[in-house]
């Protein structure tokens, strides 16, 4: 049976930002133990002109929101990117897995073939099917902002591997 689009994309930001929240708490231990000037941390970049990294956090989660709420038809709720510390990073986190958890599955799998408008920046709209849209634009996005915070923690010296990254992945040990 083929994946649907519910499966091929809920479960994996789930397990994204659960993975993410993990990485913040290690993250937020590192800092505390190496006498690290937090709000320095939340802003560091890894190039000037890219995202700091509490912005990295609310463009992973909002990725993962408004993403899915376009493929389940329906409005995203608004979050506001005031964050300034780790415990507000984390709650922002849990709320968006609280959020996916309420999409309607089936809203989502109907967007297969469904036209979806999306935001490219400079006021400016792109439209593509929901299929290519998760593959091809929406799945990108998240995981270069998770890999992009992963990385400034990782930069910094947080004692972190692939398997943080990776999360609780549905794997059996053979």
């Amino acid at each position: 049976m083929p994946q649907s689009m519910s499966q091929a994309s809920i479960p994996v930001f789930v397990v994204g930002l659960n993975a993410l929240a993990a990485v913040l708490e290690k993250t937020e231990a590192f800092v505390a133990e190496k006498k690290i000037d937090q709000a320095a941390f939340l802003h560091s970049r890894l190039a000037p002109d890219m995202f700091d990294f509490t912005r990295q956090i609310q463009a992973v989660s909002d990725q993962a929101r408004r993403g899915a709420a376009r493929l389940a038809g329906t409005e995203p709720p608004s979050y506001h990117d005031n964050e300034t510390n780790f415990s507000e990073l984390k709650a922002r986190l849990a709320k968006t897995v609280a959020y996916l958890q309420t999409l309607d599955a089936k809203a989502i799998d109907a967007s297969a073939d469904r036209d979806i408008v999306v935001p490219i920046g400079g006021g400016r709209n792109g439209q593509m099917k929901g299929r290519d849209y998760l593959n091809y634009f929406l799945l990108p996005n998240y995981y270069f902002h998770l890999t992009t915070a992963y990385d400034l923690a990782r930069h910094a010296g947080v004692q972190i591997g692939k398997r943080d990254f990776l999360g609780a992945v549905p794997l059996k040990i053979l």
